[in-house]
């Protein structure tokens, strides 16, 4: 138990890491920002010593010992239950605090959206993500590693697709499409081959592949066939995501947020969002449509409110502090 009566609410990412120290009344008494979290890349270790530094200036921004009530993570990378139960193992061994807590990063987007932990969210980014939660403790979630586990949809597959359709495009495999022109030209280039070599000799970094999924979207909204069959499939998963999980939650039937989030969904592309409230309509009609636009860190320090069982007057604080 900690000495102070704080709390301790983590949100790292694969772009970045927001760490609060909180008071169990809601007040943000220190923060502190740090780099990417990637246990795979890095190791548990490695990654639980780079937060250690961003908690440590968190703490020294606070003005606390680092001795937490409770410390509440949500941590990019925690796909699976073993991953998570290895993680939270790693942080009670920093011996913050004995009540410790890893989810999901996508569980901090969903609780950052919603007033109580009820409903759905799914977040596109560089991957596709979708969770769910009760107020009694449930929830629903997918692996969400990649087309092992089924997935299809993050930002690096949408530019992928691009390409594969313009390539068969100008090569005379596919339907025509802008696609075939749009792409090269992004790069200053006049062929889709010139555009394949220069991938395939890394003159083009393979990181600026992603540079691509907004020209498939701005292709896709002037009307082009090929384009918007690839958003309208985006749609499609999202919406399967979203009715699973409600399904597993028992709130199909009632109503019920499904939250969108991350970069590809945030960016509210017309035609995307069009096709996936149509879909919903359909298949989930109680289901209310929202876009989470708060930062992470709120819904990781509103989950450690949670499992300290503060008033509601905390949260109201913390998501003034946040403007969430």
């Amino acid at each position: 138990m900690g000495v102070n009566g704080t709390l301790l609410a983590i949100d790292a990412g694969n772009s970045k890491t927001d760490v609060a120290v909180l008071s169990r009344e809601g007040d943000v008494l220190g923060t502190a920002r740090g780099g990417k979290f990637q246990p795979p890349v890095v190791g548990v270790a490695a990654a639980v010593d780079g937060l250690a530094e961003i908690v440590g200036r968190a703490v020294a921004d606070a003005g606390v010992p680092a001795s937490f009530d409770h410390v509440t993570a949500c941590l990019a990378n925690a796909d699976l239950p073993v991953e998570e139960a290895a993680l939270e193992r790693a942080l009670l061994g920093r011996g913050w605090s004995r009540s410790v807590r890893v989810h999901n990063d996508t569980f901090a987007i969903l609780r950052a959206g919603v007033d109580e932990p009820r409903g759905v969210a799914v977040v596109c980014g560089a991957g596709i993500n979708c969770v769910g939660m009760t107020p009694d403790g449930r929830t629903a979630r997918f692996p969400a590693i990649g087309k092992i586990s089924g997935d299809w949809g993050g930002g690096g597959e949408l530019a992928d697709e691009a390409l594969w359709f313009a390539a068969r495009a100008e090569d005379g495999r596919g339907e025509p499409t802008e696609l075939a022109r749009a792409l090269p030209a992004h790069f200053g280039l006049e062929t889709m081959y010139a555009l394949i070599e220069a991938l395939h000799l890394k003159r083009i970094a393979d990181e600026r592949r992603h540079e691509l999924t907004p020209v498939l979207f701005r292709v896709a909204a002037g009307g082009d066939p090929v384009a918007l069959s690839v958003v309208h499939r985006l749609a499609e998963e999202v919406v399967a995501l979203s009715t699973v999980a409600l399904g597993r939650l028992g709130l199909l039937d009632e109503e019920a947020p499904v939250l969108l989030g991350g970069g590809v969904l945030a960016a509210r592309h017309p035609a995307l969002e069009a096709r996936i409230a149509e879909l919903l309509a359909e298949r989930a009609p109680k289901a209310v449509i929202g876009f989470v636009t708060a930062p992470p860190v709120l819904g990781a320090g509103l989950l450690a409110l949670d499992a300290s069982r503060a008033g509601p007057g905390a949260a109201g604080r913390l998501r003034a502090y946040y403007g969430g």
